[in-house]
């Protein structure tokens, strides 16, 4: 079974459950990692608590907020694991695309089509309504 992560800063992932859930409805294979709300709380245990709804048959995907931030550096030792994938800096777009892909194309397929994809949704708007306007 696919799982995923969602570890972030502060109560980012939250927010971004919350949306999931009004787009693509609840899903139970979808963990958070809310870092650093609770300074009795390490990140590292976190994860562990995580990690123990993860068997050796499942893939876990983890998405982080920041390439090289404390969350992201943290997730990095799982990702010597076959069945840990992490992405950083992740969008709504991507998520979706991630979560609702096939489970029968390989992780790593799936990750670099959203990869690719998310990447468009990624539009300074004025500048396209400036263009269309031209």
């Amino acid at each position: 079974m696919r799982k995923f992560l969602i570890a972030t800063h502060g109560a980012f992932a939250k927010g971004v459950q919350s949306s999931l859930d009004m787009i693509i409805g609840e899903t139970d294979n979808v963990f958070l990692i809310q870092a650093y709300l609770d300074e009795n709380v390490s990140v590292e245990d976190e994860l562990a608590t995580v990690l123990t709804n993860v068997t050796p048959e499942d893939e876990l995907i983890i998405f982080t907020d920041l390439l090289g931030g404390s969350v992201n550096n943290i997730m990095l030792r799982e990702a010597l694991k076959s069945n840990v994938h992490i992405v950083s800096g992740f969008n709504l777009p991507l998520l979706i695309e991630i979560i609702l892909g096939d489970t029968d194309t390989p992780a790593n397929e799936v990750i670099e089509s959203a990869i690719t994809n998310a990447k468009e949704q990624m539009i300074y708007v004025n500048k396209l309504i400036t263009q269309q306007n031209d």
